[in-house]
């Protein structure tokens, strides 16, 4: 004889009075919800945006609260350990947990690398300790990129070179925490000294695709981001992929002692941007993400205003130009790190293959370039492959740049 159980199923479907019907969380604050609603505005609400939506919760505030993490989270549709996540990977975003104390409103970073330390960085942070209070903190920080001008500091987002005691004293009791903004060749001076022209034939057909990529491979102009790839041959890989291919263009510099990206930058940013637009062309890409590091505040004003301008009067049509921020991560010099920040996560670097030129930025082709390569691309085509090529010494072909300081 079998034995009959019965089972009471009365309790495994359908909702139940005073249950909840979806997983327990943190319950967002209103006027934390209010707050992200009001500062996000209009921007759109995409997963590749979280970084940039972070910056500005993080200008706004001076950190990132718990409710805030929450409240964007919900904004974007995003889990919150995804938000935490990516908060908590890079330097410059102070998350604040609940019960934690918020920051002062103002941080003295004293950078501690290489160059700085020669100069004296340990004895300047030292006689900083008494800043330390209620209204500013001083902490060191890696190499902020202004290693010809070490010790160097950084008050808010004002950087100070040559740094002192007395110098960061004044910019406190000055109020000056904003980048100063380099003067740059603008738009205008540089269109009327020929800028854009070479662009102009490259769009009109007076030169061909072909052509212009055969001059990159005889130029033997290399990657100056660090791997030295071939430039032409990384132009032709790229053109060969399907459509939509897109770009991207590593300025996050962060090695210590390092810092021709800047320097080129605070002075004719519109050459770069020449060059890139001329790489895109020759490749066909669809759109460019320009991936600067957050410790160059003073440049990314510069550059944000001069894109403006090109866009505003375009000598010819233009690909969609994106300016992404960095926020403090050292490894995004990697290239693929920086392509998964543009994409709004941490910096993670992927393994290969597949390589960023068959599957990068968002699984498409992806044309990546340092800052200085795509500087040399309108002297090439202007001079000649022969002229590029014959730089160089001990069997060395090209130019390249470097950065000095110490003692």
């Amino acid at each position: 004889m079998t034995d009959t159980a019965i089972v009471d199923t009365s309790r495994l479907g359908g909702r139940q009075k005073g249950k909840r019907n979806r997983p327990k969380g943190r319950a967002v604050d209103p006027a934390a919800l209010a707050e992200v609603r009001a500062l996000l505005g209009e921007s759109p609400r995409r997963r590749d945006l979280l970084i940039e939506h972070l910056h500005k919760v993080q200008d706004r505030f001076g950190h990132i609260s718990a409710a805030h993490i929450a409240a964007l989270a919900q904004e974007m549709r995003l889990a919150m350990t995804e938000v935490y996540e990516v908060a908590t990977f890079y330097h410059h975003f102070d998350v604040v947990k609940e019960g934690e104390t918020a920051p002062p409103p103002v941080t003295v970073r004293v950078c501690e690398t290489l160059s700085c330390q020669m100069a004296g960085a340990d004895a300047l942070r030292h006689a900083l300790e008494g800043l330390d209070g209620a209204d500013v903190r001083v902490i060191g920080a890696p190499c902020i990129g202004r290693c010809e001008h070490a010790p160097a500091a950084v008050v808010g987002r004002c950087t100070i070179d040559e740094a002192t005691p007395q110098k960061i004293a004044e910019a406190l009791a000055q109020k000056r925490v904003e980048a100063p903004v380099p003067d740059v060749i603008g738009y205008a001076a540089y269109r009327a000294s020929g800028g854009y022209r070479t662009l102009g034939e490259c769009i009109a057909g007076t030169r061909s695709r072909d052509d212009v990529i055969a001059t990159m491979e005889n130029s033997a102009l290399r990657g100056l981001g660090g791997a030295g790839f071939p430039t032409g041959r990384k132009w032709k890989i790229v053109r060969a992929e399907p459509a939509p291919r897109l770009m991207a263009v590593n300025i996050d510099e962060g090695e210590p002692g390092t810092f021709k990206d800047r320097y080129y930058l605070e002075r004719d940013p519109h050459r770069f941007l020449e060059g890139m637009l001329i790489a895109a062309w020759a490749t066909d890409v669809a759109d460019i993400y320009i991936y600067l590091r957050d410790e160059y505040a003073g440049c990314r004003e510069s550059l944000t205003r001069e894109i403006a301008a090109l866009e505003a009067d375009p000598p010819y049509p233009l690909p969609t130009i994106h300016l992404r921020r960095g926020a403090g991560a050292y490894i995004c010099g990697e290239e693929s790190a920086m392509i998964e920040s543009i994409e709004g996560k941490r910096g993670m670097p992927r393994l290969r293959p597949p390589y960023v030129a068959q599957v990068g930025l968002f699984g498409r082709p992806t044309l990546e370039h340092n800052m200085e390569t795509l500087l040399w691309v309108r002297d090439i085509l202007e001079k000649g492959a022969e002229w590029f090529a014959g730089q160089g010494r001990n069997g060395r072909k090209g130019l390249r740049s470097f950065s000095v300081s110490g003692r």
